[in-house]
């Protein structure tokens, strides 16, 4: 088992959420997170002053998934979550020891 886990643009949450669905991933956790990559944040200009943004915006999802479903689960989340320019974001893929699924007692695979 493996904790799939993409940092992704907003706007991007509902296609990303459709194309799991759709290879059969249907638990995900969602955070609303900031932070900055290479580009180390931007200016904008508010009432006639710039300032900087140094932190972005961004969602972070953590899917946990068997691991014959990794690679399904990386080509679904870039297919959706990618728009070609900077700030796309990252996935991070990281081993899961167990998984118990409280209601029922089921463990590991079956508890997902």
């Amino acid at each position: 088992m493996k904790i799939v886990m993409a940092i992704i643009k907003p706007f991007k949450l509902d296609e990303v959420r459709d194309a799991l669905t759709a290879i059969g991933v249907h638990g995900m956790t969602v955070t609303e997170v900031k932070g900055y990559g290479r580009q180390k944040g931007h200016t904008e200009i508010y009432r006639g002053a710039e300032y900087a943004v140094s932190f972005l915006p961004k969602i972070k999802i953590e899917v946990a998934v068997a691991s014959d479903q990794v690679d399904k689960t990386v080509e679904a989340i870039t297919g959706s979550a990618k728009t070609g320019q900077i700030g796309d974001g990252k996935i991070f893929i990281l081993p899961l020891e167990a998984a118990v699924r409280i209601r029922t007692g089921e463990s590991d695979v079956a508890a997902l």
